[in-house]
């Protein structure tokens, strides 16, 4: 569509000329005749003629368009520049908001959401926010394996570059991560050296697509089928290369029965099964191989009874894994890649396919080896689990072949240890994520009901003096009650929702501060050592939570020695520095480059079984008996590590000269914090210890049990309290009701939520101080919400902490205002 920017529609001119003359000689008629003098029409026409010339001038004029303003950036120049049809790029500047993006981009990601804030899953987010702030500080940075959100299979590799005259955008490429294609791998093979071997050995190769046309062949197949080893066999039918005689013996067409008969062997190339997971293997693209009946490595005949020489010099060539049985099921020869996929090289190869699996899997695998060992040739799949991988389900091409000997079935397995390990890798990660989102969210239900609980119990605490007979019971309902709510900040402390207080501080204090706590807690038979580094960077870290990470990890390294016999052991806490470039040399994909203060926690309790590894910072997830642990105490520090933005380990230490774990080692890396100029945002404010000046106050939360609670315990403070059920009607409230002086309401309601009516609220009245009442981290809630004058107070609370803390707002705001 052509660019009508700029210029304006006009009539013909000689329409436009014509009707100026007709409006002059009327107006010249319509003066003569009323005024009956000829020099005033004439002077009157005169003067119509210079404006109709001018008029018509300025209608005729071209609008030109503007020139660009020096220093305005030309966005669509760039968005023409970095168009690519395979390529996914944008431009984000220091606000992380979206400046321009390319057509892939927008396909793959949408405009709603700048990086790193896209539709990615939870992992890949983390990988893509490192990314960022990497290339802020370093210039440039990578992501990659960057998994859809939606589960569609698309991965990217992400680049990021700080770009600009003065280092303000960041530009993002995100190219797609392509699977190698057997076919095309095969391919290559066949037309290189190998294929020349083939060829040397009397074995031709094809690859053949499932409609029968071939793909590609070695220069052996086309020598023997067109007469020209050069010839290009692409989009040939492979059927119609082949002549079958009465006796089904196969022959090249072109040599007929002048040449040798040949043995056809199929190998399916990829995973033949359908959605129904039933074998059908010509639904992908197959390795045909023809082998000269006749003749053997050397130009030697083969005996009738034995295995073709020549077969097994062309397996043992393949990359892929490939092995061969008799009539009998057994073993005949293996390829070395066939081992490295079944768990066994460097290993004697075992009498059965079925020792290669595990027991529940070896009847099947029997009956599917003597089903295409006998009858027609055919070919297939089933789906087994290795004994090294018994997780993991592998697939297992089977194809029988004829006249090759005792060989009678072609078994084939692809190595995936690789494949497996991200698999588990992406699963552990997604689980984790899952698991954390369940966990913020069953306890942020739960502090709802511990607010009552906590609540009611204070105010029956009001009503009766110690020495009643129900003030002792009262007593006990609160102290389990905040028992109950330490549980649930140990969820949160998981999922990574909970308050921190961070603040600098060097790690060694923070484990002296402790040490003799933990001396108590190990007990005598545990020797507790500690060894410090010199020069160790400051973290940024709430201490309290520090601690409690310490803790835990001493508490578990102490179980898990007592349980190994009389509790005797050793327990040794070590602070090391790591440098960036320890970190480049251990080439993690986890821990981003930087300078790191490492918690090192070692013990000699006999290690972690390797199948628990994996499993050891879930939630609930315990070795110990029944009733001697929670399964809360390493989730609880894998969720603090996190928060805090750092990373931490767990891994067996070996015994002497490799032998049995003789203990566990835990290492938690802490990022080094730098000191930069933080500018103050919020003006610090002295904590009142009372307040009288009364006041209005709009209480608004969606459970009748905390409202009920929250209104008891402000109302008996002297406040005059009105309550609201909703975002909609505490809202109406402020519409209607006029002036309050505090709004104390939930975060996560029905309908409009604190937040939204938060910022409705500002629009009638800016000054309105709010105070959120919440059991989800303060620091994420105030990234999310972003309001000034704002407070917080974390669920569960007592009657006693949201009066003092509705004292504190208050006098604040009044302080502000005077």
């Amino acid at each position: 569509m052509p660019d009508i920017s700029g210029q304006e529609l006009r009539r013909p001119a000689s329409v436009e000329l014509y009707a100026v003359v007709l409006a002059l000689l009327a107006s010249l008629a319509l003066i003569w005749g009323i005024t009956g003098e000829p020099l005033v029409a004439v002077a009157y026409g005169g003067t119509l003629l210079v404006l109709g010339v001018a008029g018509f001038a300025m209608s005729r004029r071209r609008t030109v368009p503007h020139a660009d303003v020096p220093g305005e950036a030309d966005w669509s120049v760039t968005v023409a520049a970095i168009e690519q049809p395979d390529c996914a790029i944008a431009i984000t500047d220091r606000a992380n908001r979206l400046v321009c993006a390319n057509s892939a981009f927008q396909k793959w990601f949408g405009v709603e959401h700048a990086p790193p804030e896209i539709r990615v899953d939870g992992p890949s987010h983390e990988r893509l926010a490192r990314a960022a702030r990497a290339a802020w500080r370093d210039g440039s940075a990578r992501a990659e394996h960057i998994a859809a959100a939606d589960a569609g299979g698309l991965c990217w590799d992400a680049a990021v570059v700080c770009c600009g005259r003065g280092g303000d955008y960041l530009s993002w490429r995100f190219e797609p991560v392509v699977a190698a294609d057997p076919v095309e791998t095969m391919a290559q093979v066949l037309a290189g050296s190998i294929g020349a071997c083939f060829s040397a050995a009397g074995v031709e190769a094809a690859i053949v697509g499932p409609e029968g046309a071939i793909r590609a062949a070695s220069a052996g197949f086309a020598g023997r089928t067109s007469g020209d080893a050069s010839a290009s066999m692409a989009g040939q039918d492979f059927a119609s290369l082949l002549r079958v005689d009465e006796r089904d013996r196969i022959y090249f067409a072109r040599e007929g029965r002048q040449g040798d008969p040949q043995t056809l062997v199929q190998v399916p190339l990829g995973d033949p099964r359908e959605a129904d997971g039933m074998p059908s293997a010509d639904m992908t693209p197959s390795l045909m191989l023809l082998l000269d009946s006749g003749i053997g490595i050397g130009g030697g005949a083969v005996a009738e009874g034995g295995s073709a020489p020549q077969l097994d010099a062309l397996l043992a060539q393949l990359p892929l894994g490939l092995a061969l049985a008799d009539r009998d099921g057994r073993f005949l020869f293996a390829n070395a890649a066939f081992q490295r996929a079944a768990g066994i090289e460097g290993k004697p190869l075992p009498p059965y396919p079925s020792d290669l699996v595990v027991r529940e899997d070896k009847a099947a695998l029997v009956d599917a080896v003597r089903r295409f060992a006998q009858g027609a040739p055919s070919s297939g799949d089933m789906a087994v689990r290795l004994r090294r991988m018994a997780d993991e389900p592998v697939s297992l091409g089977l194809a029988g072949v004829r006249g090759l000997g005792e060989a009678a079935v072609l078994l084939s397995l692809v190595d995936t240890t690789e494949e497996a390990r991200l698999k588990r890798q992406v699963a552990q990660a997604t689980k984790m994520q899952a698991v954390g989102q369940l966990a913020g969210g069953v306890a942020h239900d739960f502090n709802n009901v511990l607010t009552a609980i906590i609540g009611y119990c204070d105010l029956m605490l009001l009503r009766h003096t110690p020495g009643d007979s129900d003030y002792d019971d009262i007593q006990q309902i609160r102290a389990n009650s905040n028992r109950a709510a330490s549980l649930t900040r140990q969820l949160l402390a998981f999922s990574r929702q909970q308050t921190l207080r961070p603040e600098i501080l060097q790690l060694p204090d923070v484990v002296s501060e402790v040490s003799q706590l933990l001396k108590r807690l190990l007990g005598e038979k545990i020797k507790f050592k500690v060894h410090h580094d010199r020069d160790l960077g400051a973290v940024r870290a709430d201490p309290q939570q520090l601690e409690q990470v310490i803790v835990n990890l001493a508490v578990n390294a102490r179980d898990a020695m007592h349980a190994r016999g009389d509790g005797s052991g050793q327990l040794t806490m070590a602070t090391r520095r790591i440098m960036a470039a320890d970190i480049r040399r251990m080439k993690s994909d986890i821990i981003p480059i930087g300078d790191y203060t490492a918690l090192i926690v070692e013990d000699t309790g006999g290690g972690v079984p390797p199948e628990f590894l994996g499993k050891i910072f879930e939630p609930f997830f315990t070795t110990k008996e029944k009733g001697k642990g929670t399964g809360l105490g390493l989730s609880t520090v894998y969720g603090i590590v996190k928060q805090s933005g750092g990373f931490i380990f767990a891994e067996n230490v070996p015994g002497a000269a490799g032998g049995r774990a003789v203990g566990a080692r835990f290492i938690v890396y802490l990022p080094v914090h730098h000191a930069v100029a933080e500018s103050r945002t919020e003006r610090p404010v002295a904590k009142q210890a009372s307040w009288s000046g009364g006041g209005r106050i709009l209480l608004v939360e969606d459970e009748d049990m905390v409202r009920a609670v929250a209104e008891r315990a402000l109302a008996r403070e002297g406040y005059e309290i009105v309550t609201a059920a909703d975002g909609e009607e505490g809202l109406e409230h402020v519409t209607d009701c006029g002036r309050f002086d505090l709004v104390v309401s939930d975060v996560v309601m029905p309908g409009m939520d604190g937040p939204a009516m938060a910022r409705e609220l500002r629009k009638i009245a800016p000054d309105l101080p709010v105070l959120f009442m919440s059991g989800y981290a303060e620091e994420q809630l105030r990234n999310q919400i972003d309001l000034e004058n704002m407070h917080f107070i974390a669920k569960p609370f007592s009657v006693q902490q949201i009066g003092e803390k509705v004292a504190e707002v208050l006098s604040s705001a009044r302080h502000i205002s005077s």
